[in-house]
């Protein structure tokens, strides 16, 4: 029997929903009578899950960023409210530009 069918995928996604560190599900594991190669693998599926999430929430947030960067040329452009012109221009180009970088952030820590 391989380790990847004695990993129990919903006790990792356990423990990264609970924000644990490696060094405590470590304790964990030996503590419940892991073998060394078990707790290696247990380990290395919960850095994969963690990471995997973090790079769905960093896409998310880069599409949201893009559109909202979208919308404020295609605002600036038309200009459909004169007096919000500058606010839409530099504001909300701003603010896209931010959430674009938290979503490269989470997206390539």
């Amino acid at each position: 029997m391989s380790t990847a069918s004695t990993i129990d995928m919903s006790l990792v996604r356990q423990w990264v929903n609970t924000k644990l560190s490696p060094d405590h599900i470590e304790g964990l594991l030996k503590s419940s009578g892991h073998d060394p190669e078990s707790i290696l693998a247990h380990i290395k599926a919960f850095k994969k899950e963690r990471h995997a999430r973090r790079s769905i929430t960093g896409f998310i947030l880069m599409g949201i960023g893009a559109f909202m960067g979208f919308l404020s040329c295609v605002l600036s452009i038309v200009n459909p409210i004169p007096e919000l012109y500058y606010y839409i221009l530099y504001g909300f180009t701003s603010l896209a530009i931010l959430v674009i970088c938290a979503g490269l952030y989470y997206a390539f820590e």
